[in-house]
This record gives C-alpha cells, structure tokens and sequence, in this order.
C-alpha cells in the first residue's frame, strides 16, 4: 500500500492545490453568491461527480502504462513535471487578485446545476492533464496494485475537493461580495501555491519508477 510518509504529501498538496482558484470554485462561487448556500453546494456535488470521470479514465489509462511501458511512464514523468512547474511559475506570477464572480446570472434549477458542475469538469481537459501530471510521481508498483494506488489517491483528491469547494459554496453564499475582493489573501495563495507546485515538479523529474 502507499506509504504514510507519501499520502501526508500527497494530502498537503492536493489542499493547497484545491484551494487555488479554477474555474471549478470559481463556478461554485458565482452560483452561491447568485442563488444561495444550498445552490453551491449542489453545484459543488456535480464537480465532484465529473471529476470521478477523470479518475476512472486516469486509473485505466496510467495503470496500463505503469504495468507495460517503462519508457512511456517515463515521457508522463517528465511531461507531468515540466508541466507542475509550469503552473507553478504561471501561479507565482499570476495578475490575479480577485473573482470575478457574475451576479446577475440566470437562477437555475438544483438538478440543472448538479448537472452543469458535472460537464464543466468533465470537459475541462486541465483536469484530465492534471491528473497525468500529478499522481504517477506518488504510484509505486512495489507497493501493490497500481489500479488500488490511483484510485485512492484519486478518491482523496476528489473528496478534499469537494470539501473546499462545500466551504467555497457556505462562505460566498453568505459573504460573497466581500470574500471576492480580498486580494491580499488570493495574491499570497498564489505565491505559496506556485512554489509547492515547482517543487513537486521537481520531486516527479528525479523520482524513480519503482
């Protein structure tokens, strides 16, 4: 099984990761400050869902390439690493110091919005890169299954995910307007997030296969 050392990694990555802005909170936020606590939250729900999708087709796929290709597993190593620095650096320098929320949007039905966090997910194909570049560094075929390892990890993901983005959906459907301009906090986010990318783009350029 997977290292406790290595899942207290992977769990403080995936938080500081989930608590970056994307278009998955930010999609959350608007609908919260639009339609209320109950409305994000749902919406939270339907990008949890969508994101099963990407885990699935992340535990297929990766458990393939682990089990049969040490070359390719190597070109998703160093692909997935150049790719975390990437956004580390992109993060770091970002301009961003606020949402940009829409309140004035069209109020929709709970199963519409369900439904609309499930496909803003699934099509968004940064989380599909995110998911090659991020847990092939932590899978490790000497402790055990390939296929149990991605789908823990991914499961964990997901569900601190959701959690942050059930956070997002209470804060901003009660105090949305004030928590969307607070830049100094989303300037430091930012900062810290991009760093702890980096350095994980660097841990999976010099890990090991095994």
């Amino acid at each position: 099984m997977i290292p406790v050392n290595d899942f207290l990694i992977f769990a403080l990555a995936t938080i500081m990761l989930n608590i970056t802005p994307g278009n998955d909170m930010l999609y959350v936020a608007t609908r919260s400050t639009s339609q209320g606590v109950n409305a994000g939250i749902v919406s939270a729900l339907g990008v949890a869902a969508g994101c099963i999708v990407h885990l699935l087709a992340a535990v297929i796929g990766l458990s393939a390439i682990i089990a049969n290709s040490a070359l390719a597993f190597d070109i998703i190593k160093y692909a997935g690493a150049a790719y975390l620095i990437y956004l580390g650096v992109r993060s770091i320098l970002s301009k961003q110091n606020k949402f940009s929320l829409h309140e004035n949007i069209e109020k929709k039905s709970l199963p519409w919005l369900f439904w609309q966090g499930v496909f803003t997910n699934v099509l968004n194909p940064k989380v599909a890169l995110f998911f090659l570049a991020f847990l092939p560094q932590f899978i490790h075929p000497d402790n055990g299954s390939a296929s149990l390892q991605i789908l823990l990890l991914g499961l964990w993901f997901n569900f601190s995910g959701t959690l942050v983005n059930c956070t997002v959906a209470l804060l901003f459907g009660k105090l949305g307007n004030w928590l969307a301009d607070k830049q100094a906090f989303i300037k430091w986010q930012n900062k810290v997030t991009g760093l702890l990318l980096i350095g994980l783009g660097i841990k999976v350029a010099l890990s090991s296969r095994n």
